[in-house]
């Protein structure tokens, strides 16, 4: 017996040294003194002339003073590990959660921005979990602002608000507020080339809807809540460019009689796609991306017994963004421009004199300077100025502020008002572990 055990401890200590493995805890805290303010000025909703409440002015401002998190980059705090199984194979998993440090709201509470398990070897990478859409990558690594605070391009603040107002709420898992199909998605499966193809990279990721099938008179699930999609790039030297594409399906619901004929049904995707790229001068970087979004929507009804009729509308997003950075010695100069134009497609609408004009557009800079103290640390200051076209025609363009509270981001002080213009500021520490 103790020789037995003596050989199992043996065998226990060699398959520990064969399988090496580590975990890594890692974060961000990101701290910012931050202020909001927008101009809202009242609107008619029909062609009419329409005059605000009584007592209220023509056009309102409001502003807000908030010490933010996620100015430069967004607080989080994970852990990630890593085992060598040999013959080239690896297991890892990747656990991130995000962190409001500006408050101590939340923190571990939820694995919300990361949650993967993953296999990878010569073949390439198959990652199971919560993770990052294909389709949003372009819009972080082509912005020099990244994608956040102040100064996040308006691709990625109105693809959010069209999401969260496609969806009417949250998606599979709703660990993101609505953004699973734009941002992230839950439930997902993904596929990564290896990264020794001669600077070509790509992934490919389908996300399960998870809905429940049934053999009754309900017929098929719906398919809210799945997503599929995939990036392809090249990256070599100072150049890097990507085209990436993704279709969430946001809506899906069908309704059913006893007999089994289909009453009525209603589905509405976001498509999206886009083409990014940056070159790197060594003197200064630029980034450039062009995107596309279509909002489609159709829905069945029933006429007479046997007859449907069918109606659908594409709404287009087409979204524009040029940037650059600039080194300076320890520091970091940044600029960036984007602009997004929605084009609404008026369906069974008829065209004319007197049809209303439903199209809106949003345009953006922003600057901004990063002075490091170190690898890990640094100070950061971004200002940001927004003009709006005709948002109220559309809720995720008039929701493309630079920040702060939605009441007054959306509506001003009282219904019939639109923001018109907005600007912020971030002035803030930035410090990795």
């Amino acid at each position: 017996m103790r020789k037995s055990l003596v050989a199992m401890a043996a065998l226990a200590a060699a398959g520990s040294a064969c399988a090496q493995s580590s975990v890594t805890l890692f974060g961000v805290v990101d701290a910012a003194v931050s202020g909001y303010s927008a101009k809202s000025s009242f609107y008619s909703t029909s062609l009419l002339p329409a005059f605000p409440p009584a007592g209220q002015p023509d056009t309102v401002k409001r502003s807000q003073t908030a010490l933010s998190n996620s100015g430069y980059n967004n607080s989080r705090l994970g852990f990630r590990g890593t085992e060598d199984l040999g013959g080239g194979l690896a297991a890892s998993f990747w656990l991130e959660s995000p962190l409001f440090n500006d408050s101590g709201a939340a923190g571990l509470s939820t694995f919300g921005r990361r949650s993967t398990v993953s296999l990878s070897g010569g073949f390439g990478e198959l990652r199971l979990g919560r993770d990052f859409t294909p389709s949003f990558w372009s819009d972080t690594v082509f912005d020099p602002m990244g994608a956040t605070g102040v100064g996040t391009n308006l691709i990625s603040s109105i693809n959010s608000n069209l999401a969260i107002a496609a969806s009417g709420g949250t998606l599979n898992g709703g660990l993101s507020g609505g953004t699973d199909s734009y941002v992230r998605t839950s439930n997902a499966i993904g596929y990564f080339l290896p990264p020794n193809l001669g600077g070509f990279y790509g992934q490919v990721q389908y996300a399960l809807h998870e809905n429940t099938k049934s053999t009754d008179v309900s017929g098929s699930p719906s398919r809210r809540g799945r997503y599929i999609g995939g990036r392809f790039g090249y990256g070599n030297g100072p150049l890097d460019v990507a085209l990436a594409y993704g279709d969430s399906t946001a809506q899906d619901a069908t309704t059913t009689t006893a007999a089994g004929l289909f009453a009525s049904s209603a589905e509405r995707k976001i498509a999206t796609t886009n083409l990014g790229a940056s070159y790197d001068f060594g003197v200064l970087k630029l980034f450039g991306e062009l995107s596309r979004v279509r909002d489609e929507a159709g829905t069945t009804v029933p006429v007479g017994t046997f007859g449907r009729v069918s109606f659908e509308t594409s709404d287009k997003y087409d979204g524009a963004l040029l940037g650059v950075s600039v080194p300076v010695g320890v520091g970091l100069l940044r600029a960036a421009y984007s602009r997004v134009k929605f084009k609404d497609d008026p369906g069974l609408q008829p065209p004319g004199l007197f049809a209303p004009n439903r199209d809106a557009s949003a345009g953006k800079l922003a600057l901004g300077y990063v002075h490091n103290l170190s690898k890990r640390t640094a100070l950061y200051a971004t200002l940001a100025r927004i003009r709006i076209r005709n948002g109220q025609n559309n809720p995720a363009v008039m929701g493309a502020t630079t920040g702060g509270s939605p009441a007054y981001l959306s509506t001003g002080t009282s219904s019939g008002f639109a923001p018109r213009s907005a600007t912020g500021y971030d002035f803030g520490i930035r410090h990795a572990f």
